[in-house]
């Protein structure tokens, strides 16, 4: 499963979630929201209006989850 975290720089959450992703060795690949306007197109229309937004497969949530993180593991 492909696992993206559309982030922010200086986003306390996003980097809660990377650390979290990291910490339980799930591999995953970041985008940056300010760097990439298609990505926040895509954000933004599946109804995020705050980073970050984990994509997991067909599951998505916004902000640090850990309960979520636990699920995809």
């Amino acid at each position: 499963m492909d696992i993206v975290v559309y982030s922010k720089p200086q986003c306390v959450q996003c980097t809660a979630t990377v650390k979290a992703l990291q910490t339980k060795g799930i591999k995953h690949s970041v985008v940056d929201l300010t760097q990439d306007d298609s990505a926040m197109k895509a954000v933004q229309s599946m109804g995020y209006r705050q980073a970050p937004v984990v994509v997991a497969g067909s599951h998505h949530w916004s902000g640090f989850r850990p309960d979520m993180i636990d699920q995809i593991c």
